[in-house]
């Protein structure tokens, strides 16, 4: 009885991973949400491979614990980064509202998806840096077109005034648990069909991403 108790208030675990061009902001979205800190961009680093945090939040009466991946958005690490996707439920794709360059890569981030996840997957796009208005170069109604195209999620945010990014994470989880099959017993085994693509288990030095060691918990780096 005590052990189905404990099974029930246990919390959900949910794998989120950020991806996106280099210096779009996705680490600093990920210390906004996770610290409330924001560190200026002379003050900051390039993520090298991948930064790992914890984080506990509920949502619709659910406990949930996320385990939030940071990938390198440098293309000297795709390969180092391609065996995070697996187990993943959320992906958050980023770009700079101030950067057209970064805007026009999702393409060739959602071929990516295509490749390594689930279609079940939830995927929300944030564009980042609206504190940049004087210097926009993509239109929210732009990406909004982008993201209802490719059956995404989409919010603009700031990691530096905090707009909009406990909303980005909190949409994405909401979705996952409005997707049992994503979270529910075997929801970390999510994989392809046979459908000829390659999923997570077939990637040479895939690990499996679904046993986080509790000592992770407090994140890595902070770059």
């Amino acid at each position: 009885m005590a052990q189905s108790q404990d099974k029930a208030n246990a919390p959900i675990n949910v794998k989120l991973l950020l991806i996106g061009n280099s210096s779009v902001g996705k680490s600093s979205l990920l210390l906004r949400f996770s610290d409330e800190q924001w560190l200026p961009e002379d003050e900051s680093s390039a993520t090298i491979g991948v930064d790992f945090r914890v984080h506990k939040m509920d949502v619709k009466g659910k406990k949930v614990k996320l385990s939030i991946w940071d990938t390198a958005g440098q293309e000297r690490f795709r390969t180092i980064t391609s065996s995070y996707y697996r187990g993943a439920q959320g992906i958050i794709l980023v770009y700079d509202v101030a950067n057209r360059e970064s805007f026009d890569a999702l393409p060739k981030w959602f071929t990516e998806l295509e490749t390594y996840v689930s279609s079940a997957v939830v995927k929300i796009i944030v564009g980042n840096k609206v504190d940049k208005e004087f210097s926009r170069q993509v239109p929210a109604s732009e990406g909004q077109a982008f993201a209802t195209r490719m059956n995404a999620l989409f919010v603009e945010a700031s990691a530096k005034t905090a707009v909009g990014v406990q909303e980005a994470f909190r949409d994405v989880v909401e979705r996952i648990l409005d997707t049992p099959e994503l979270w529910q017993t075997g929801a970390n085994n999510v994989r392809k069909s046979n459908s000829g693509r390659r999923s997570g288990d077939d990637m040479p030095g895939s690990i499996d991403l679904s046993r986080e060691p509790e000592e992770a918990e407090g994140g890595g780096c902070s770059c």
